[in-house]
């Protein structure tokens, strides 16, 4: 008999379609909506070249004190967007609003020279090999938005 976890799960084939924005919420916060595609995507096999639990995510998991691995347990579960926000809400260290908003716009509105000098040396040779040529990049999260064509 197939994997349960696989089988109940819906989940975007990554190699034909991409994840939500970074900047998209979900539970209240930035990052989850994608991470959860990706961990879906990951559980069913269609991650493509996505990677689940990567730096990003980890940003997520690390503010709400989430285990990665908790988490991906329960996504396989076969759980739906509410479900799953209910679950973080339940699992979540507790944030003030004024916490939760501060972090979201720290990292929607955060300028590639504000990151670690590794993610910036990193980001200085993406930017031209992944995204096209003349591409202005604000934001870092604009070129996930950009690379996905959400924005041009």
């Amino acid at each position: 008999m197939s994997d349960c976890n696989t089988t109940k799960i819906e989940a975007l084939d990554l190699t034909q379609t991409v994840p939500r924005s970074p900047r998209e919420t979900l539970a209240g916060y930035v990052v989850v909506g994608r991470a959860l595609d990706k961990c879906r995507a990951e559980v069913a096999g269609t991650n493509g070249e996505y990677h689940y639990d990567c730096p990003l995510d980890q940003m997520f998991f690390q503010f709400t004190g989430i285990d990665g691995e908790a988490f991906k347990a329960f996504v396989g579960t076969g759980a739906d967007d509410v479900a799953v926000e209910k679950w973080i809400h339940t699992n979540a260290v507790e944030h003030s609003q004024e916490e939760i908003v501060a972090w979201n716009n720290d990292l929607r509105y955060k300028r590639i020279s504000e990151m670690p000098i590794e993610l910036q040396v990193f980001i200085e040779g993406y930017i031209p090999e992944n995204l096209p040529k003349g591409s202005i990049v604000y934001h870092w999260f604009d070129i996930y938005d950009i690379e996905e064509g959400r924005i041009k």
